[in-house]
Parts: C-alpha cells; sequence; structure tokens
C-alpha cells in the first residue's frame, strides 16, 4: 500500500470555542497546531479561518496570516476550504483561493447539514471549481452522498475537471450519508479509476472508519472540525488525535507519508520554501 495520509481538520465552521479550549481559532494557534500535528504525522491541514471572537472569516488577509503562521513552522501541505460556513456568498467562499494554496476543498452538492442546509447547486460549483482551476489549485473533492460523487462525474463530463482526483468522503453528518463501512465500501467501490481517497468519520466514527481506511488502502482525516472528543467525556487535541491514527497505521504496518510524500501521491507540485502568502503570491485584496 502507498504510504498513509492523515488529514488533520483543525478548526472547521461549526465548533465553536465554548465547547472545546483546544480550537485554535488565530492564525499564530493555527501554526502551532500545525507544528504539533506535523510532528505526530500529520502531512496536510485542512484550514478554516476564524476571527478572534471565534466567527468564522472568508477575508484573505486572515488566510495569508494562517498561512504564514504554518509555513513558518512546518512543511505540512497547506489546504484552504471554499466550504467555508453556511450562508457565505460562493464569492466569499471562493475568495482565499487568490491566494493559491497548494490544495482547497470541492463540496459536490448540496446536502442537509443538522438543521442548516449546505447549499452546493452546479452554479455555485462551477464558479468556485473555475476559480480552484485559475489559481492553479490541486483540489480535493468533499463527498457527504453518494449523488456527490454522481455530481463530480457531471463536472468532468462537462470539462470542468478531469479524474483521477483526490476525494474525501465526510461520513456521519446529521442529514447526510451514514458512516458505516458498508457506505464507505460503496462509495470507494464507484470511484473513477485511479482516484486517491480519505474518509472523515464525524463524531465517534472517526476512529472506527479511519482504522478500515487505513487496513482499505485509504487514506484518513481527523480532527476538531470533525470530532473533539478523544474519549467519552474527555476533549482532545488535534495532535492527540493525528497521533492516535499514527499509532494504528503502525500497528497495522503501514507507514505514514511525509509532507512530501503526499505531495507526490496526490500529485501537489513541491513545495517552494520561503514563498510566503502576502509576498510572492499576489493577492488583489
Amino acid at each position: 500500500m502507498d504510504p498513509l495520509i492523515i488529514t488533520v481538520a483543525a478548526v472547521g465552521a461549526e465548533v465553536m470555542p465554548h465547547q472545546t479550549p483546544h480550537l485554535p481559532v488565530t492564525p499564530e494557534t493555527l501554526g502551532e497546531t500545525a507544528e504539533r500535528c506535523r510532528a505526530a504525522g500529520a502531512s496536510i491541514i485542512h484550514v478554516h479561518c476564524r476571527n478572534d471572537d471565534g466567527s468564522n472569516t472568508s477575508d484573505p488577509e486572515r488566510f495569508a496570516a494562517a498561512y504564514d503562521a504554518i509555513r513558518e513552522r512546518t512543511d505540512i501541505i497547506v489546504q484552504f476550504t471554499t466550504g467555508g460556513a453556511i450562508g457565505m456568498t460562493g464569492a466569499e467562499r471562493a475568495a482565499p483561493l487568490r491566494l493559491r494554496p497548494e490544495m482547497a476543498t470541492l463540496t459536490c452538492g448540496t446536502v442537509n447539514f443538522g438543521d442548516d442546509i449546505f447549499e452546493n447547486g452546479f452554479p455555485l460549483m462551477r464558479e468556485i471549481l473555475a476559480e480552484i482551476d485559475r489559481n492553479g489549485v490541486v483540489p480535493e473533492l468533499e463527498i457527504f452522498d453518494a449523488g456527490h460523487l454522481a455530481n463530480a462525474k457531471r463536472l468532468a463530463a462537462e470539462g470542468l475537471l478531469r479524474f483521477p482526483q483526490h476525494v474525501d468522503f465526510v461520513l456521519g453528518v446529521p442529514g447526510a450519508m451514514e458512516a458505516t463501512v458498508r457506505n464507505l465500501c460503496f462509495l470507494v467501490d464507484a470511484l473513477p479509476a485511479g482516484c486517491t481517497w480519505s474518509v472523515a468519520g464525524v463524531g465517534r466514527d472517526q476512529l472506527p472508519l479511519g482504522a478500515v481506511a487505513i487496513a482499505m488502502g485509504g487514506h484518513v482525516r481527523v480532527g476538531l472540525e470533525d470530532n473533539i472528543y478523544y474519549a467519552k467525556g474527555r476533549l482532545a487535541r488535534n495532535d492527540e488525535l493525528v497521533a492516535r491514527v499514527a499509532r494504528v497505521a503502525e500497528e497495522l504496518g503501514r507507514p505514514v507519508a511525509s509532507p512530501d510524500e503526499a505531495r507526490r501521491l496526490l500529485r501537489v507540485p513541491p513545495l517552494q520554501v520561503g514563498v510566503s502568502a502576502t509576498g510572492k503570491r499576489p493577492v488583489t485584496l
């Protein structure tokens, strides 16, 4: 099997600071989190940004500060969200792509999200995908339900993306596809040839699905965006969740990928040392 790529989704848009003291809200704490998670075995950090009060933001200046804080400390792959937060416009969600991060997510369909609706119709998906392509960013396709994979195939048929791609199955969101091994196997079997994939199980399903993905040859996403507990009643840190998956992989005889190994597997260009979000990467604010 290929080395295991561990992604840490450190912040997200739903968890709030009053729920856990370990949520990295500021650029500085995101940088520190990235450094600890890299040491624990992560090769990608999935980035949402917050204002100092914990509220969500898509401000490119905040993303630039987060990017630089991460890159000052580690060579981990920086992956920006384009999901943003529920209620943001497509333009808001795509704005940080001007910074040309190494990777960015593309949510491939509308989905019930608890009591809310996370809207991702085809016009919005095309808009965000055009910005991903315009800025030379490597996409990760976010799949919350079986129809989302069909949507991605439609986008490919329209010539807007080309398979194989890296795909992340987010399972267990209330209102979306349930986090079961049967569902994961069904989705993996439906992938176009050559795709790489990871799974993000929500809540208590994070570890069981992660262990299954390791055995299946897939990759794993963990982090406080999807699960704030290490065990029942005990809040987790992001680096603890990464380290636990790395230990499981070691027990199963599967090595953990370095960021450079992950870049090779995901067709991400080599890291340009010393490139900052606000320097060599021009931004139109």
